[in-house]
């Protein structure tokens, strides 16, 4: 399944972020990719919100990971931008993250996919005004895996208000 969305605001995508989460699993893989300052953070804090957290949800860049307990199902956050090399990412050990009973939301996560689970949803944010004034994106949304594309049709549903 592919799916393209447009948000207008940042509480749009957090909107999105929100309607998505109904739809996670414990042990669900969601990449996100997209230049710096598309989206992908501000998406998770939907999704973070959605599954009920109350922590306050921020960027891993430089810690990493983040993880946030408090919601119906945990949720880890983690952001390869500043690793160079795939031991690196190897190093952070996320199949322990994978296999626990978590969600892993990984940013910049398409050069180590092969690393992550076969069953994962893969999201592309994609600002439409590189001056970055209008927050529009388009935001593209693929199932891989058996798991994820039984969920194919709820998240159409789900994400319809903003289809593109």
């Amino acid at each position: 399944m592919e799916l393209v969305i447009r948000t207008a605001t940042a509480e749009d995508t957090r909107a999105a972020g929100v309607e998505l989460a109904d739809l996670l699993r414990p042990h669900d893989v969601v990449v996100l990719t997209g230049e710096l300052g598309a989206g992908k953070t501000t998406f998770v804090q939907g999704v973070a919100r959605g599954l009920g957290a109350t922590e306050h949800v921020a960027s891993p860049t430089f810690t990493l990971v983040r993880e946030y307990v408090s919601g119906r199902v945990p949720l880890a956050h983690v952001d390869l931008y500043r690793l160079d090399r795939e031991q690196e990412v190897i190093d952070l050990a996320l199949d322990e993250l994978e296999d626990g009973e978590r969600v892993l939301l990984v940013e910049w996560g398409d050069p180590v996919a092969e690393l992550l689970a076969e069953d994962r949803l893969r999201i592309e944010f994609i600002g439409e005004d590189p001056t970055g004034i209008d927050e529009t994106r388009r935001i593209s949304f693929a199932t891989v895996g058996h798991s994820w594309e039984e969920r194919a049709d709820a998240i159409v549903d789900a994400l319809r208000r903003w289809a593109a």
